[in-house]
């Protein structure tokens, strides 16, 4: 009894986790070979059963994310004295699959005929350990309780068999949002907001500093309580001059300068920026422009670029979503820079033959770039598709989510852009 109060204890605590993706309608049949062990304190009853082998069967069928049943039938050798003794097991379980849609708790009924026809309890815990092309290792525990009078001895078994899988798709769990305020936890900045508070998409209150601009608009997010502040949730004068700072073209005039209506020192400066005509070698700058000490526009090259990532499912290279947003991006990107070109990668997971998996990224990465060419316009001649097969795996522990993440194309380009740099 002690045996099956402890299983009991460890399923209950793992069953709390739940997995956030598996799948349903799944159904398998497996074979298996068991090691059998008894109740020691039972040595010297009448009829005592010692420990025993034996083979057999199940098929299952998932019928929820997380839920499954079983049929099972075996046949069982136990030693025994004077002779030994064999017979038949036939039973049913309900099973509770945990966070990693392998891991599992499971409880049922079993019939035995041995020496005499007996119902049994059982609880136990297993894992379907993943190995490919729909091939599954089970390994199992389970704890078994006679119901019949006459016998309070707890049994232990130990299964390990081979199962093939078939059949189910892919269910999502829905993402968690601890403070219910609309942002789902994975995005969202500020996990404690109080109930009812207007947050932004990061989660967070609207105007953290209360000086009335919400703070995706506030660049002076840490704004003194009391302060007055302009449309950007500045301090409506940075430098004092009396020249508010949305008309303020010399944000930075010295203390004491004697400005004009512009926020410029009333010495000679035509163009009003802060550059005295006798040094500037830009007269005509526009007042939006920041200047280098020449009074010429500050120019800077910056750096930009986008990127494609789009998975695909086991042995397929159909795009799944082709309206997605992103290929509407990565499609204005290169209008945008004509000078720009894009190698698509195509990459698989590691689980088959190396020249399949070649061979499959090859034909997503061409999926790809027809779907770029004849959907959103971009001149062929600037794609180049390239399938890399298993070569640059992002996770190799060729688990289940491992191999979702190899699945995939992968696409950057970058360009170099002028740009001038207001005040």
């Amino acid at each position: 009894m002690k045996r099956l109060l402890l299983l009991s204890a460890v399923a209950a605590a793992l069953s709390a986790n739940v997995q956030a993706q598996t799948k349903e309608n799944e159904k398998w049949v497996a074979g298996f070979v068991e090691y059998y062990a008894t109740d020691q304190s039972e040595t010297g009853l009448p009829d005592f059963l010692d420990n025993g082998v034996g083979f057999g069967a199940e098929m299952g069928f998932k019928f929820t994310p997380g839920w499954a049943a079983r049929l099972e039938l075996s046949h069982l050798n136990i030693d025994a004295s004077p002779s030994d003794k064999s017979g038949n097991r036939l039973g049913a379980d309900v099973l509770y699959f945990l966070s990693d849609d392998m891991l599992y708790a499971f409880g049922g009924l079993k019939f035995t005929k041995i020496t005499d026809r007996d119902l049994m309890a059982n609880i136990g815990l297993g894992k379907h350990w993943d190995v490919g092309n729909s091939m599954k290792i089970v390994t199992e525990v389970a704890a078994y309780q006679n119901l019949d009078s006459g016998e309070s001895g707890t049994h232990l078994g130990f299964k390990l068999g081979l199962a093939y899988a078939f059949g189910g798709s892919i269910a999502m769990s829905m993402p968690k949002d601890g403070d219910n305020d609309g942002v789902v936890d994975s995005q969202d900045q500020c996990l404690d907001t109080p109930a009812g508070t207007a947050v932004d998409s990061m989660g967070c209150t609207l105007d953290l500093d209360g000086d009335g601009v919400i703070n995706r608009l506030d660049n002076c997010p840490d704004t003194p309580a009391g302060t007055e502040v302009d449309s950007y949730g500045c301090k409506n004068d940075l430098d004092g001059d009396g020249i508010l700072n949305t008309i303020d073209m010399c944000p930075d005039t010295p203390v004491g300068t004697k400005v004009g209506a512009k926020g410029c020192s009333l010495l000679l400066d035509t163009d009003q920026d802060g550059i005295l005509d006798d040094v500037d070698n830009c007269a005509d700058t526009p007042m939006t422009d920041k200047v280098d000490a020449n009074g010429c526009s500050v120019f800077v090259e910056e750096e930009v670029s986008t990127n494609l990532n789009v998975s695909f499912g086991n042995n397929s290279s159909i795009i799944d979503n082709a309206n997605n947003a992103q290929f509407q991006a990565f499609a204005d990107f290169m209008e945008r820079f004509p000078g720009t070109d894009a190698v698509i990668e195509g990459h698989a997971s590691a689980p088959g033959d190396a020249d399949y998996n070649m061979m499959i990224s090859q034909k997503r990465a061409n999926a790809v770039r027809t779907l770029l060419i004849n959907k959103y316009g971009i001149d062929g001649a600037r794609l180049t598709a390239k399938g890399f097969g298993e070569t640059q795996l992002l996770d190799t522990s060729n688990t289940v989510a491992a191999n979702k993440v190899n699945r995939r194309i992968t696409a950057n380009v970058s360009a170099r852009n002028r740009v001038k740099v207001e005040r």
